[in-house]
């Protein structure tokens, strides 16, 4: 009896073993993601004067925050001042020519008629009041340069951002375009990562990814893939076998959402892709085991069906009464 009893046990563990092992054996290791490890990369701008001079404030360190058009340097102007003053009182002085260039050619314009001057006495006053005019114009481009230069000597950020390096310090004589700031931008960030080859056909632009971070308690952040390099990187040779074409891979860029300007650059993180299906660790896309459940209830409930359609007529055997017409099938 007892012996009985452990068949009636082990009979169905075995048949429930045996079923999963079938199920293993026909859909193989599956996966539903990509996981890839790459660095968080940010853009850098190099803050320079466009004009040459003495820096005179500088008042950010490294790692503060500045907004969009927040004061970073200064020149000092005195220069700068006096080239605009200058230009100014050249200004001044043409127009002064002009003026007079003016009356001259209305005098002698007034005598051409009369024969008291000479056509060439006309010539001359005409073209010294063209020559005062054209001055003019010139002093007024010099000193539209000038307020230029000295509108330079200061510079104001960009776009927000944190300051990454302080590359020079008030009293410093710099060259046009020295850089004095490097600002790291807090928007956009993304994930500079790599992609095997065989996998490059299941990502595209657009694709959407997670974004972990190496923290303890695992930051996780949501992106998107923005960019896939038409070009393989790491090719081994020009002339390549079809082992070691699986060996390429290409860089794409996965653009994150960064809302508490957590990610920083050069952090390592991992970004993993979920796949629209399923695929096996030969590539090859599989088959959902729930939509074999599925599918083997819809078979079931079909036989059920087919039962019901079946029209059962039972006889009674025992009685020795003839059927009538109406009792016939």
């Amino acid at each position: 009896m007892l012996k009985k009893k452990i068949a009636l046990i082990i009979i169905p563990v075995a048949l429930i073993l045996i079923l999963f092992s079938c199920m293993y054996f026909r859909h193989g290791t599956t996966k539903k993601y990509i996981t890839l490890y790459g660095n968080v990369d940010v853009r850098e701008v190099q803050l320079g004067f466009r004009v040459p001079g003495r820096i005179q404030e500088m008042p950010f360190e490294e790692g503060d925050l500045v907004k969009t058009g927040s004061f970073m340097s200064t020149l000092d102007k005195e220069p700068y001042i006096d080239q605009v003053n200058e230009a100014k009182a050249s200004i001044t002085l043409a127009k002064f020519q002009l003026a007079n260039a003016e009356i001259i050619l209305e005098r002698r314009e007034k005598l051409r008629g009369t024969g008291a001057i000479s056509d060439e006495n006309y010539t001359d006053a005409l073209s010294s009041r063209d020559i005062a005019l054209a001055q003019l114009n010139q002093a007024e481009t010099v000193l539209a340069t000038a307020l230029t230069n000295l509108n330079d000597t200061q510079i104001f950020a960009p776009t927000e951002g944190t300051i990454l390096t302080r590359i020079q310090e008030p009293g410093a004589i710099v060259n046009a375009a020295d850089p004095i700031y490097t600002l790291s931008v807090l928007s956009p960030v993304w994930v500079r990562a790599y992609v095997s080859e065989p996998e490059l056909g299941l990502i595209y632009p657009g694709m959407e990814a997670t974004i972990i971070t190496d923290t303890p308690g695992g930051k996780t952040y949501k992106g998107q893939i923005g960019f896939i390099s038409p070009v393989a990187e790491f090719t081994p040779k020009t002339v390549q076998t079809s082992t070691l074409r699986t060996d390429l891979v290409y860089r794409i860029r996965v653009y994150a959402s960064n809302p508490d300007h957590f990610l920083k650059q050069g952090m390592p993180v991992t970004v993993e892709l979920k796949l629209e299906k399923p695929i096996s660790d030969e590539g090859e896309e599989t088959a959902d085991p729930s939509d074999d459940q599925d599918d083997q209830e819809d078979e079931d409930d079909q036989d059920d069906q087919d039962d019901q359609d079946l029209l059962i007529i039972e006889v009674p055997v025992d009685s020795d009464e003839p059927l009538s017409n109406g009792d016939a099938p």
